[in-house]
């Protein structure tokens, strides 16, 4: 593959420090005082139970509802554990498989806001791109370490 300033695998590993950042943003713009006190999932809560596919409703009753303190902080620190391993490139695969789900997660919860979709497809699609592309084969702890070869 020729491109232009670097090769193919480190353009991944770009592509991949990128997406590392944005889960990092995510984490980080999250009034952590509020979030943990209950606000994030009380805002999911009130998107769940006018959903349009019950199954959002039922699943959200059964698996959060009854853990709100567990769920904000699995959410938050699931996006700041995304966001460093991406940017070093430690066990990338994994944090690949585990940031498409939950974009995979955000997009069925919030499938009427066009906004938010447009940002969980794009995470996706860099993280499907990043999984195949393995692209921790440059500047990576995984490479470094010969994790993944």
């Amino acid at each position: 593959m020729e491109t232009i300033w670097l090769g193919g695998a480190e353009w991944m590993a770009v592509l991949r420090i990128g997406l590392g950042l944005w889960w990092l943003e995510s984490w980080r713009h999250k009034d952590k005082k509020t979030w943990f006190a209950g606000g994030g999932i009380a805002w999911a809560e009130g998107i769940a139970a006018d959903h349009r596919w019950p199954f959002v409703r039922h699943g959200f009753d059964r698996i959060v509802k009854p853990r709100p303190r567990l769920m904000a902080y699995l959410v938050a620190y699931a996006e700041l554990a995304l966001g460093l391993g991406l940017i070093a490139g430690f066990l990338t695969p994994i944090a690949l498989v585990c940031g498409l789900i939950l974009n995979l997660i955000y997009l069925v919860l919030m499938i009427h806001d066009w906004g938010e979709q447009g940002q969980n497809l794009m995470m996706a699609l860099i993280s499907v791109v990043g999984l195949f592309a393995m692209c921790w084969q440059s500047w990576s702890l995984d490479q470094a370490l010969g994790l993944f070869p």
